[in-house]
């Protein structure tokens, strides 16, 4: 293999594989998606780009100002012109620039080594399909025993890269905006919305007050991306000790990579009668 096990994990800061019980008790199966990694990791390169262009029109535009600054005043002359706040603004933009580079870099050199090991996985099974249906012999067994081997070495490696490409997803601020139901929120109402995102949960209860305004014990959570886990979703409605489930929603966070918070509206009824409202900024 052209990158090895030990170099895969040696070169990353990796986290622990997503281990999944088999039937069998006692062993482990791992269990990549390279489908879904090649979607997150399309929108996260996107993403990174538009912060990218984004600082970069803001550098070349506070240096065009540094450059008339010391055409036009008398600040050419002082001695102090590098401590001026142009300056400082100039040079922490060109440090983020550089970040933003090595971040993307990083995230490029992830999915290549990702890409590699899926290619040996499947080109290992491949052979290991065409080996089961050829006469049994000692060699194909033997060579049967390295490629199931290899298969196994491939899909852990992969499972390495997707827990270290998670590292570099960043983190979703998810804002309540509360709910619109027009003639089914009514003053006095009371809502329980618990979002889920993996391991993740945020609880939160609100209330409709008279005059058609919403109280909420919490305002915003922030959320870790994963590669495979979608936003979880559900608004029950407090009655007393009573509880009634108004709706249960996923939502996928693919959309949510880009420099703009985006505003979700979610249906959480069938017929969109009751929606919640979301703001996300990555």
């Amino acid at each position: 293999k052209s990158l090895s096990r030990s170099s895969v994990r040696s070169r990353m800061s990796l986290k622990p594989p997503k281990a999944y019980n088999s039937l069998q008790k006692g062993a482990l199966i791992w269990d990549p998606k390279p489908l879904q990694v090649k979607k997150i990791f399309e929108a996260l390169k996107k993403g990174l780009n538009e912060y990218l262009e984004a600082h970069q029109a803001e550098l070349d535009y506070l240096s065009g100002r540094h450059k008339d600054t010391k055409r036009n005043s008398r600040l050419v002359r002082c001695p102090f012109l590098s401590l001026c706040p142009l300056p400082k603004q100039i040079r922490s933009v060109e440090r983020y620039i550089r970040k933003l580079e090595f971040h993307i870099s990083k995230v490029e050199e992830l999915y290549e080594a990702y890409c590699i090991q899926c290619r040996l996985r499947d080109g290992a099974t491949n052979m290991k399909h065409a080996f089961a249906l050829s006469p049994a012999t000692k060699a194909s067994r033997e060579s049967l025993v390295e490629l199931y081997k290899n298969v196994q070495e491939c899909t852990e490696d992969m499972c390495f890269i997707e827990g270290a490409l998670e590292v570099h997803l960043g983190e979703f601020h998810v804002k309540m905006k509360g709910l619109v139901g027009f003639a089914r929120l009514c003053p006095g109402d009371q809502y329980e919305v618990f979002v889920r995102l993996g391991r993740q949960k945020w609880r939160l209860k609100g209330k409709i007050e008279t005059d058609d305004s919403q109280t909420w014990d919490e305002e915003e959570k922030i959320f870790i991306p994963n590669l495979h886990e979608k936003f979880e979703i559900k608004v029950t409605e407090l009655r007393g000790l009573a509880t009634i489930l108004v709706g249960v929603v996923t939502c996928d966070s693919i959309n949510f990579f880009t420099t703009k918070p985006q505003a979700i509206i979610v249906d959480i009824t069938e017929l969109g009668t009751i929606k919640l409202r979301l703001e996300v900024l990555w």
